[in-house]
């Protein structure tokens, strides 16, 4: 038995746990990518600190990882109704393609979630607890407005319902998505220089958006900043 074939069998009890401890197993992995590149990496920090790791850091970055187990859950239910499909038949590089395109369309869909978060309305309301990362820390990335991480899920499920993407292009993304906004909120750069001209989303290309606020709000890259000209070096 394949493992889609296992996982449709499951319980709702079971789909619980296993939504729980797939996002808690993510939390962990990030945390601990996060230390093991501060620890090894030999570049100079970005900023002199890391933002200090609060309690009420900790409690936030919990929720986060509850609201993304919600945020599987509502992915499992629009699955088990055919909302979401998948493609059984997807060749390795037509999952590449898929996964490419994923990126891209997530990244212009975040680029335009983030510039509208930053709108005076909406920033006091939703943003503006991330911000109070100037310097960042191995909490940083989870550290989101709950409606920002429903946002995020909601908006991420609905690119799946519109196209029938193959299941390893999904995984692939979500892992993506996790390593990437590990490594973008590390306080050393750990893209290499010429990466920048490839209009990737680097660590000193976020870091600079925590420093100032009015710019690079792209996320895998900086393609939307570059056109819209809110990118900062």
């Amino acid at each position: 038995m394949n493992l889609i074939a296992h996982l449709e069998e499951f319980t709702l009890l079971e789909w619980i746990l296993f939504s729980l401890l797939s996002n808690i197993a993510l939390y962990l992995f990030s945390i601990g990518l996060y230390i093991v590149i501060d620890q090894t990496c030999a570049k100079q920090k970005i900023q002199d600190e890391a933002f200090p790791v609060t309690p009420s850091d900790v409690y936030l970055s919990l929720l986060t990882v509850v609201l993304n187990t919600v945020v599987m859950l509502i992915a499992v239910y629009c699955w088990k109704i055919g909302w979401l499909e998948y493609n059984e038949s997807a060749t390795l590089a037509v999952s590449i393609v898929e996964i490419i395109g994923i990126v891209l369309v997530m990244d212009f869909l975040m680029f335009v979630f983030h510039y509208l978060a930053h709108s005076p309305g909406l920033y006091p309301l939703l943003h503006y607890r991330h911000h109070e990362h100037s310097s960042t820390n191995y909490l940083s990335l989870f550290v989101l407005h709950p409606f920002e991480t429903l946002g995020f899920g909601l908006m991420m499920i609905t690119v799946f319902i519109c196209y029938d993407f193959s299941i390893t292009a999904i995984a692939a993304y979500v892992f993506i998505n996790l390593v990437w906004g590990t490594i973008g909120h590390l306080n050393r750069e750990f893209f290499p220089k010429w990466a920048d001209r490839l209009y990737v989303g680097t660590t000193r290309f976020h870091n600079q958006h925590h420093i100032d606020e009015r710019h690079n709000f792209g996320f895998y890259t900086s393609i939307w900043d570059r056109l819209f000209r809110t990118f900062k070096r």
